[in-house]
């Protein structure tokens, strides 16, 4: 046997080893299926209940409809409400990510990046917020923002959403600046540039993936945020798309079959920017992990 032929042959033999069996294969795929059950059953009831009526929405809540009423989409989708909730959520969204983006890009570029006393100290600090949910704080918060004078605002809303995603947002960040290679910092700082046109020329251009990472994991959790909305918006016409869903709420019972074609019409742009960003997504959360 020659050496390519023996090459060739360890190839394969390698390549058919690394190959998964029927076993795990079919372990995967059961896997994966059944992950996209847990997600999508419940997507599916939802915009399949918004057609039926409230009566056989309750004898067959995931069947299909009998009778389509499409009049459910339509007269929500054609209302000024419900423009001016979605109206409403894209400003708070908006600024959230705005500020998130450029509050934990520049501090993790720092932690990146600069040496100084106590950084390590610092760095533990942002990222205790992890650990405790928006709802331990809902006290605090409010008397804060009321001393500030920003109940029944937005920024009273957005400014408390971007306290619990700086933490997250800078772990990402700082990852992501760490991975890039060092050369472009040395050569960076030989032809005269200094740290904020090293950051505003050089990193942030390379740093889309994670952006578009920090800022549709910002976008999707202000868009779905309900506890803060609640506690410091008074006004009805400043209400996000969570809170107007209260509308379709009586005294003496609720419509349920306008309730979810309300979430599946407020859902849907949320999904639609988080497939069209899928791979800016997916690349800023894997970028440098194969690095050593």
């Amino acid at each position: 046997m020659t050496d390519a032929a023996a090459d060739s042959f360890e190839s394969t033999q390698t390549a058919s080893e690394r190959r998964p069996g029927f076993v795990v294969q079919l372990y995967i795929y059961a896997s994966l299926f059944l992950v996209a059950a847990i997600v999508l059953i419940p997507l599916v009831a939802t915009a399949l209940g918004g057609f039926k009526t409230l009566g056989e929405l309750r004898s067959n809540p995931f069947g299909l409809p009998v009778d389509w009423v499409f009049s459910n989409y339509g007269d929500i989708f054609f209302s000024t409400r419900y423009w001016q909730l979605l109206g409403n959520s894209l400003i708070i969204g908006v600024l959230t990510v705005a500020l998130t983006i450029i509050v934990s890009a520049t501090a993790a570029f720092a932690f990146a990046h600069v040496r100084f006393f106590g950084s390590g100290f610092l760095l533990n600090y942002f990222l205790i917020g992890l650990m405790f949910p928006v709802a331990t704080a809902i006290l605090p918060l409010f008397l804060r923002i009321r001393d500030l004078g920003l109940l029944d605002t937005y920024w009273g809303v957005v400014l408390p959403q971007v306290a619990f995603h700086i933490g997250a947002s800078i772990l990402l960040f700082r990852n992501y600046f760490r991975n890039m290679p060092e050369e472009l910092f040395d050569a960076a700082f030989v032809d005269g540039a200094g740290y904020i046109r090293f950051f505003w020329y050089v990193t942030l251009p390379l740093a889309r993936p994670i952006i578009a990472t920090v800022g549709i994991i910002s976008f999707v959790q202000s868009w779905n945020s309900y506890l803060l909305p609640l506690i410091f918006l008074n006004t009805e016409s400043k209400y996000p798309w969570p809170l107007g869903m209260m509308v379709y709420r009586g005294e003496f019972g609720t419509e349920w079959h306008l309730v979810l074609a309300f979430i599946t019409l407020t859902i849907l742009p949320t999904v639609i920017v988080f497939f069209l960003a899928q791979k800016h997504v997916v690349a800023g959360l894997t970028a440098g992990a194969l690095k050593g």
